[in-house]
């Protein structure tokens, strides 16, 4: 619904189409790579993945905020989106768990949105077109104005923006995933001797956190410019590489760490930028997707097991650049045949490009935390003296 008092704003993308609609959340101008997300759940986790660090989200459900927001289902401190698009916005949500309205949370982090538009055709136009930059405003309502001022915003393609997100102090993570929200299956391995798991945080979602330490790990978190030395230091049994945003072969120094890690042939588990990371480590290339997948149902598998998986990503790995010889494709995307599932041949390391932990969306893939944890058990087991 149009509300009387919003004031207007302006989308323009970088091919120049223009949309005109009405202002929520904060007021302003902001620049970033316009995506799309399919998911009829989760706006507040999505906003609040370090994932989405530079881009401005459309969101496909028809309308946004009718739950609100509240503080347990924040996947880290802060929104990290650029600016948010809609259909319709809910003003006054219904939720028992809600604590403040998405408009009102938007205005208190500074982030734009602009609802009132068809974001079917702006979806259609991404398809079509691919993902591109953009910008939102409700100051420059001029669109050949607000176009000239997109033209110096950075292309995704090439930028570092894991210096952005990464914690900048070490610190160990505890906290599981509360018992009213434990889905996991079989018997509970939590209670057994805990593992040292040191996750290099390139933009970690807390909620990957939960599933590790409620595998029964103690979970160190590092930040991406760590040392192998320094990672060593906490004597691991498993090495975690976490999601991400932007290119991650401009994280020119991630590739390195983790080739110096695998010298020292630990269980390795990489997802999203980590399983890309690990690619590049494996001497694979990287490659930018037309328009990414970010959504809840994407079908991946192999030889007639398939998962439904959380995604949110806009690169891949290039099959062609895989070493054969060294590492299996696991997984691939049912819908347009990327790369989704690496693991090594010989070695303990295995990573997917979606995520297991899946908030919001399907737990499928929730299993790789047990396969990951049974990996590391083995690892400890056959290390220890006759």
């Amino acid at each position: 619904m149009v509300l009387l008092d919003a004031p207007p704003a302006l989308l323009v993308l970088a091919d120049g189409s223009v949309f005109r609609g009405w202002s929520f959340g904060a007021s302003g101008t902001v620049m970033g790579e316009v995506v799309f997300n399919t998911g009829m759940t989760g706006y507040q986790e999505v906003m609040t993945d370090p994932s989405y660090c530079g881009q401005i989200v459309t969101f496909t459900y028809p309308e946004l905020g009718n739950t609100g927001v509240n503080p347990e289902d924040e996947e880290s401190a802060r929104p990290y989106i650029k600016g948010a698009i809609a259909r319709n916005i809910c003003e006054i949500p219904s939720n028992w768990r809600s604590t403040q309205s998405l408009p009102d949370y938007l205005k208190g982090h500074h982030i734009p949105g602009i609802f009132g538009i068809d974001t079917r055709a702006l979806t259609r136009r991404l398809r079509t077109t691919g993902a591109m930059n953009g910008a939102i405003s409700t100051e420059i309502l001029d669109p050949e104005e607000l176009l000239r001022q997109l033209q110096d915003a950075p292309s995704m393609a090439g930028l570092n923006l894991v210096d952005q997100v990464t914690t900048h102090e070490v610190y160990e993570w505890t906290e599981g995933t509360p018992t009213a929200w434990e889905y996991s299956k079989g018997e509970s391995i939590a209670d057994q001797d805990p593992l040292t798991v040191v996750a290099v945080d390139f933009g970690v979602k807390r909620n990957i956190l939960r599933r590790l330490a409620s595998y029964g790990c103690r979970v160190v978190v590092v930040p991406a410019t760590s040392t192998p030395e320094q990672i060593m230091g906490y004597q691991p049994d498993g090495i975690f590489l976490s999601n991400g945003p932007g290119d991650p072969a401009a994280v020119t120094y991630a590739p390195e760490l983790v080739q110096a890690l695998l010298n020292y042939q630990l269980p390795t588990f990489g997802i999203c930028m980590g399983h890309q990371i690990l690619g590049l480590s494996l001497g694979a290339s990287t490659f930018k997707l037309k328009f990414g997948h970010r959504g809840l149902n994407q079908p991946c598998g192999l030889d007639r097991q398939v998962e439904i998986t959380s995604q949110n990503h806009g690169f891949a790995i290039d099959a062609a650049s895989i070493a054969e010889d060294q590492i299996a494709v696991t997984h691939l995307n049912l819908n347009d045949q990327t790369v989704a599932g690496l693991a090594h041949k010989t070695l303990p390391i295995f990573s997917v490009q979606y995520h297991p932990e899946a908030s919001p969306g399907p737990h499928d893939a929730d299993y790789l935390f047990a396969k990951f944890v049974q990996t590391m058990r083995d690892y400890r087991q056959q290390r220890q003296p006759a």
